[in-house]
């Protein structure tokens, strides 16, 4: 796939430094490594809100807002 993009003079002057400094050897990988890197941040993200949520859920268990049930109760009362 071919795209076009026009990031304007800030970011060329970034992805310019970039590639100067050796991080980069084009603008494609610039822009491939950035896009790359985004993603990971946005998995990791991810992963810190479901464990936000885990955390909340285990804080209401333990203060008893939350019930809980043993696995053998829940056999128990779907008959397995």
């Amino acid at each position: 796939m071919t795209l076009n993009v026009n990031l304007g003079t800030p970011y060329e002057m970034i992805i310019k430094k970039l590639i100067a400094q050796g991080y980069a050897g084009t603008q494609t990988e610039v822009i491939r490594q950035a896009l790359m890197f985004y993603e990971r941040q946005i998995a990791e993200e991810e992963v810190r809100l479901v464990n936000k949520g885990i955390a909340a859920e285990m804080e209401e268990i333990k203060s008893g807002k939350i019930k809980t049930k043993s696995i053998t109760e829940i056999k128990k009362k779907y008959s397995m």
